[in-house]
């Protein structure tokens, strides 16, 4: 996205951090989500080539990166690497537009293959696909897909998340290795 597309009224929408917890578990949360003027989602004739770069360095390639350089330690902690998907990359989602939902496919197939690599080491790759979730990143519409689409009728919370990303990291997930855990009150049952 150039700055003149911007200045136009496209927009991203970022957050990317890692959380390392004693390095017996990494949660890794990478996102760039892109959008178009007014905020609409980008389709994948609309998204430019570097737009597609840009999103994928991010929240495909940075989990990877990180995971790897961090190897020994994992190894040596026997620990654990959650990565963040998204229930965007299982399906058409209103708000996350194509670069977004298939770099978080990418990222659950990866989640996959690094708990076959991983996993001979003693350390599990798991992760976890958030639905519609209460935070300020929440997308104008969003009670729509609450009240149509979510059977709990609500958001989930960040601590519910939180929890789960817990229980990932920890002795009583011990033998979960290489799940997606849908976080999402039901939304795509």
């Amino acid at each position: 996205m150039t700055a003149k597309s911007i200045e136009a009224g496209g927009s991203f929408t970022s957050s990317v951090s890692a959380k390392i917890v004693d390095v017996r578990g990494i949660r890794l949360n990478a996102a760039i989500s892109p959008k178009a003027a007014g905020g609409k989602r980008l389709s994948s004739i609309e998204t430019t080539i570097d737009v597609w770069d840009h999103v994928f360095r991010v929240n495909f390639f940075a989990p990877i990166t990180l995971a790897r350089g961090l190897v020994d330690e994992l190894k040596a902690a026997k620990g654990s690497v959650v990565n963040v998907t998204s229930i965007a990359g299982s399906r058409v989602h209103p708000f996350a537009g194509a670069a977004y939902a298939t770099s978080k496919a990418a990222l659950a197939s990866l989640t996959r293959e690094m708990a076959s690599d991983f996993g001979r080491f003693g350390v599990r790759v798991n992760s976890i696909a958030p639905g519609e979730i209460d935070t300020s990143i929440l997308s104008p519409g969003t009670e729509k897909i609450v009240e149509q689409q979510i059977p709990m009728h609500r958001l989930g919370t960040p601590d519910e998340v939180a929890k789960i990303i817990y229980v990932l990291c920890t002795e009583t997930g011990s033998y979960v290795n290489g799940a997606e855990i849908h976080i999402n009150g039901g939304q795509h049952v």
